[in-house]
């Protein structure tokens, strides 16, 4: 099998899509494996996570590897001034696989092009972040038995929310029709609006949380960024735009599902977490057996 790495949701077909959710499902009944035994994989977070990196770390753990590589950038040579490439390049050397967050977009995309092993984009700033959207898939296909004809209400900060764009790319495979809440300034970029339009794919867009909390099958709430703002009076405008309570959700459909790709601030009560619609820690659960799924998949073999 030739290198094939995961930069944008869109580098897998709707067939690999299909095939990463049911080894996953595969490793989540069995999530003890040792067939990457042998192996060395590099873990390079250039920014802060928690879900992300630990379970990517300890996907690889699951399946028999190692890991290496640095969750703080200060303790690197980049805090020297190495290039980005240069670390790549010398990462490469040691690793049968790159598994990288950065906050600049396009850098996985990079990293891919001068890395001679897989590279796994662990998100890149404002724009994209397919393996969480992978374990959103299997999360939708598990709360509805299904990945076709769902209505999806994304919810938050759409502009800047790579999450949201990597899932709106995913799901087009699967006829949704979708809901847009946010604020004027952090409404869906233009690029995936037209991406919706020119594949056929029905959408509207509110300002108003309520307008369609009732008609929806996934609620997926999303934090407003601060990391993302560099004007601190604009981020204060929207920081609270939206809040989810257990109160609003009387009406809403019985099969309906809140994801969320954490972390949480304020746009989810602690009330809701008592809910039956609240699925977003056992989304985040979901990640382990993904990331088990799509690591396997890339060195070729599953």
């Amino acid at each position: 099998m030739s290198k094939k790495s995961l930069i944008s949701i869109q580098d897998f077909t709707k067939e690999e899509i299909l095939h990463i959710l049911e080894t996953a499902e595969e490793f989540e009944k069995n999530r003890e494996q040792d067939f990457l035994k042998g192996k060395v994989i590099a873990s390079l977070f250039f920014e802060p996570s928690t879900r992300t990196r630990l379970s990517f770390e300890t996907a690889v753990n699951r399946l028999g590897a190692r890991v290496i590589g640095f969750s703080d950038v200060n303790n690197t040579s980049l805090s020297k001034g190495e290039t980005l490439k240069d670390t790549i390049k010398m990462v490469n050397n040691y690793v049968d696989m790159i598994i990288m967050r950065h906050p600049l977009e396009g850098s996985s995309r990079y990293a891919s092009e001068v890395a001679s092993v897989p590279v796994i984009n662990a998100g890149d700033g404002a724009n994209q972040h397919p393996s969480q959207t992978l374990l959103d898939l299997y999360s939708i296909k598990k709360t509805q038995g299904h990945l076709d004809n769902l209505t999806i209400n994304m919810v938050g900060d759409l502009k800047y929310g790579r999450t949201t764009h990597s899932l709106l790319q995913a799901m087009s495979h699967f006829h949704p029709k979708f809901v847009f809440t946010a604020p004027e300034s952090l409404r869906m970029p233009e690029v995936y609006r037209d991406f919706l339009d020119a594949n056929g794919i029905d959408y509207e867009e509110t300002t108003h949380l309520e307008d369609h909390l009732d008609d929806c099958d996934i609620l997926y709430m999303t934090r407003v960024q601060q990391e993302r703002f560099t004007d601190p009076i604009e981020y204060e405008k929207v920081k609270d735009v939206y809040s989810l309570n257990a109160s609003m959700l009387g009406q809403v459909k019985e099969n309906m599902k809140i994801l969320h790709p954490l972390p949480r601030v304020n746009e989810i009560s602690a009330d809701v977490d008592e809910t039956p619609y609240a699925y977003y820690f056992k989304q985040a659960g979901n990640g382990l057996y993904v990331r088990m799924a799509i690591i396997s998949y890339l060195l070729g073999y599953r």
